[in-house]
């Protein structure tokens, strides 16, 4: 019988415990202090002891490390290191469980913040998967593939139809649709030819073209992207720089405060030096700030686990936090405000023709394209269950240079296509100027040399978006849409979504411009989006909010995703963020009020360590509690 031998974890697993390995040791503290705390009376004084060093070693190495690092590297103490004093000094007196249980608070506190931080990050390489490493390089009669990063500028470049662009550059030759909705989050393909400029990270879909190079790599708009979601993301916030002041200021007080109280009573007020030390490291647990991490922590989670289960991931306190403050709220237009792809919402027949004979042959022309608008078309062939199957009509495809399709079916040449193309039909002129004026997408079907049918495209509003906006303008708060595409679109999906204000033909530079135009307006702005484009303009806001049918780039970006894409969800999410900013007030007001008078006792000299502990540990406990009221 061989023996058999285990085989080792997959990369991607101890990449995984890597990544939490200061969530597993906080919350592996933690089960050793409740476990040690409940065989008390079982076990020997010294195992006792020994174990709750361990709880001590494993929850508070993480963060007596950081504390330590940051104290020598900014010569400056921090709330680290208060934390670890004070537990120490509560084990230096005899209450090794209250001591590793600020360690376990303190621990789990920061293991949650150090994995969103990780999570954050992951967008770049989301994005870098986007980016073309080589490209084929075009010298005269030889092609050679060389890496996108040696390209320079006037190089000219050989990209296939279906191959993403590597480079932002000019057309030299051929033309093709290109798919820009990774730059400019629009769905229906733009059409490129000679001269016209290409960007990384589009997609030719139809045709082969050469490209001349217009910019070096480290510089096309794609990397700018990317930098500008880094750069949005290393900004501190103003609240974030005042809590780093106001915690480097309470500790120098807090342990100097402590270090006095350790001899100036015993000078002043005649204290022994053992009594002295003893209120010393009373104000050094009871002054700890345990109470106040718990006052915020308990009430965010519960908050974040109640929007979880409405379909609001939010990845980090301070986010649901945020939310509840937002006074202005930016939208993407496709993906976001409509469905992201066109859809057929008008259908116009000439009166010698019946759907039942255009249908048909429609669907057949367009059944093996790959362009979103035959796409749509196709389908509203289907929703209206035409008789005549396509595959019964034989047809021969032609493209008609960007412009549209033709074939000929029966001896009879069909074509369908732009009206500028295919030229216009009296019979349809009055419709297809109303319709264009809607933002719509015009199609004509022609016969020999007559128009016989008409399709208008459009990238339809989601049902739930009027409803969400309509919410949000009840509770004050103004809504603006910022889109690529041009001004009628804007316009029209604007009106019909009921939205306040909009900007038209809107590049990702723009979006962040925008955002902070309304961050000197409104002060806290959100930003909702799905795309890559988004990126940037998710990590300016205040709060960026992805759908969660979005790309990866957005999801990972934004702070907050919609996992329903459920726009009505986002007032939920305010309504929650309010009710917990109460919570958290209560429970902080309510910490400092237990803090101060502990403080005050201690000094009195009518406060034990018995008391100091049950009143810290008991006003920790009502603050938890109170902040689990949002579970319900």
């Amino acid at each position: 019988m061989s023996a058999k031998t285990s085989s080792p974890p997959p990369s991607n697993t101890i990449q995984k415990i890597s990544e939490h390995k200061e969530l597993i040791a906080a919350l592996f503290s933690g089960l050793l202090i409740a476990v040690t705390w409940s065989l008390e009376a079982y076990l020997s004084q010294p195992l006792w002891v020994i174990l709750h060093l361990i709880a001590f070693i494993i929850g508070g190495y993480a963060k007596a490390k950081e504390g330590i690092t940051e104290t020598i590297r900014n010569k400056d103490l921090n709330v680290e290191m208060l934390m670890i004093s004070a537990a120490i000094g509560a084990a230096a007196i005899g209450y090794w469980t209250e001591g590793a249980i600020l360690i376990f608070i303190f621990a789990l506190s920061g293991a949650l913040e150090t994995y969103t931080m990780n999570k954050s990050n992951k967008e770049i390489s989301s994005l870098m998967k986007l980016q073309p490493e080589e490209a084929l390089r075009i010298d005269g009669e030889e092609k050679e593939i060389v890496p996108v990063s040696s390209l320079q500028i006037n190089d000219i470049i050989y990209v296939r139809a279906g191959e993403r662009i590597p480079a932002d550059g000019e057309i030299d030759r051929g033309e093709t649709s290109i798919d820009e909705s990774a730059i400019t989050g629009e769905a229906i393909p733009v059409r490129k030819t000679e001269g016209n400029e290409v960007l990384a990270g589009t997609v030719a879909l139809d045709g082969s073209i050469y490209i001349q190079i217009t910019k070096p790599a480290n510089q096309t708009l794609f990397q700018q992207i990317i930098q500008m979601i880094q750069s949005a993301q290393e900004e501190k916030s103003p609240s974030q720089l005042f809590i780093e002041k106001f915690e480097g200021a309470y500790v120098k007080i807090v342990l100097m405060v402590v270090f006095f109280m350790m001899f100036i009573p015993y000078f002043l007020f005649d204290w022994t030096i053992q009594e002295s030390i003893y209120r010393a490291m009373i104000l050094l647990v009871v002054a700890s700030p345990c109470a106040l991490v718990a006052s915020i922590m308990p009430a965010t989670l519960s908050a974040i686990s109640k929007s979880a289960r409405a379909g609001v991931l939010f990845k980090g306190g301070v986010h649901i936090e945020n939310i509840g403050h937002i006074q202005a709220i930016a939208f993407d237009k496709t993906g976001t405000l409509t469905n992201g792809k066109p859809e057929v919402t008008d259908f116009h027949i000439h009166p010698d023709y019946t759907k039942e004979e255009i249908l048909p042959i429609a669907m057949a022309m367009e059944q093996d394209s790959t362009h979103p608008l035959a796409h749509a078309i196709v389908t509203f062939c289907r929703q209206n269950k035409i008789d005549v199957l396509p595959q019964d009509i034989q047809v021969s495809v032609f493209t008609l240079a960007g412009n549209g399709i033709s074939a000929i079916i029966q001896n009879v040449t069909w074509e369908i296509g732009k009206p500028d193309y295919i030229g216009f039909e009296a019979y349809f002129e009055h419709t297809t100027k109303q319709l264009a004026a809607e933002g719509k997408t015009i199609v004509y079907v022609k016969k020999g040399d007559q128009v016989v049918a008409l399709f208008a495209l459009k990238d339809t509003v989601r049902n739930d978006s009027i409803q969400a906006i309509k919410l949000l303008k009840q509770q004050g708060i103004h809504t603006v849409m910022l889109t690529g595409d041009h001004e009628l679109t804007a316009k029209a999906i604007a009106e019909e979504a009921g939205i306040d204000e909009y900007v038209a033909n809107c590049l990702p530079h723009e979006k962040v411009e925008e955002i902070k135009k309304l961050k000197e307006a409104y002060q806290h702005v959100a930003m909702v989006g799905d795309g890559i484009n988004d990126g940037p303009a998710l990590a300016t806001a205040n709060i960026g909010i992805a759908m969660g049918e979005g790309t990866d780039v957005a999801l990972e970006t934004a702070d907050v995703v919609l996992m329903k894409n459920n726009l009505s969800r986002i007032t939920n999410a305010i309504h929650t963020s309010q009710k917990m900013n109460r919570v958290v007030k209560q429970n902080i007001f309510f910490s400092l009020a237990v803090i101060a008078v502990l403080i005050a006792s201690n000094f009195l000299q009518v406060l034990d360590m018995p008391l100091g502990v049950i009143g810290h540990e008991g006003s920790t406990i009502l603050v938890i509690l109170n902040g689990l009221r949002l579970l319900k």
